[in-house]
């Protein structure tokens, strides 16, 4: 996961610095650095160590920080951030029972992804087993040009802006059968937005298959998108797409009819 970078400086009154930073001090925490000295989040951040300071002593007063000898790390605070969205979309109650269902029934893991920038963001995991050697749950990225979800999202996006997306797009070779070209990627996002599925055969992972389907809102705008994860070894694409496919679409219409009334 890169870095986090702050947005370029905006003229006016409407763009807050300082907040802006106070956010980017917040995401360079993560997995890989869950706790830091002031050098290391002002170097991630691009911050001088007093700026840095400031921040996370505001944060540390706010109670979103701590500090342990010289070391910062979040508190459990900080999942009001994440929550306060959560909460306030009724996809993810409206989805919760459906995908639990689904997980019950095929016995493998369900996940459901918005897309944001490059990656697919994470919004609600109902997992059977651990089938990936990274950990995902709430706000977990993955690139979006080689996930299923990825490619359902990217899919549903118009035609001008997905050109753009794939021509600033840098792709990695992250197993022997990611598609690593361009135009053939541009088939598979294209195939996927035809037929209203997509399939990933160990693109992202080794051992890793995943089926993905939109979710829609009462306009039918894409907003998000379902998808049933499992090892290779044990359901074969063939295999998923024969018992999976159908339930999964059943699930993701179910909860797009839901959305539908709701709003």
């Amino acid at each position: 996961m890169s870095e986090p970078e702050l947005p370029a400086l905006k003229p006016g009154d409407s763009y807050v610095q300082s907040f802006a930073r106070g956010l980017a001090v917040i995401r360079a925490f993560s997995a890989a650095a869950p706790r830091q000295t002031l050098t290391e989040v002002a170097k991630r951040c691009g911050l001088s160590r007093a700026g840095a300071r400031r921040i996370l002593l505001t944060l540390e007063s706010l109670g979103y920080v701590k500090l342990d000898g010289r070391l910062f790390y979040l508190t459990p605070k900080t999942l009001d951030l994440g929550f306060a969205y959560l909460s306030s979309q009724p996809l993810w109650h409206l989805a919760e029972p459906a995908m639990q269902a689904l997980t019950a029934e095929l016995q493998e893991s369900c996940s459901a992804a918005v897309l944001d920038g490059e990656d697919i963001v994470y919004v609600l995991r109902v997992p059977a087993r651990k089938i990936m050697s990274i950990n995902l749950g709430l706000g977990s990225r993955l690139p979006a040009w080689c996930t299923s979800m990825g490619r359902v999202l990217l899919g549903a996006l118009p035609e001008h802006e997905l050109e753009m997306r794939l021509a600033r797009l840098q792709i990695t070779r992250n197993t022997a059968h990611t598609v690593a070209d361009v135009d053939q990627l541009r088939e598979r996002i294209h195939q996927a937005r035809k037929q209203g599925w997509s399939l990933i055969n160990q693109e992202l992972e080794d051992g890793l298959i995943s089926l993905a389907a939109p979710i829609t809102d009462r306009s039918g705008q894409v907003i998000a998108a379902l998808n049933i994860g499992a090892q290779v070894n044990r359901m074969p694409p063939e295999a998923l797409l024969e018992r999976g496919l159908p339930k999964l679409l059943a699930a993701a219409q179910s909860i797009s009819g839901l959305l539908a009334l709701k709003s």
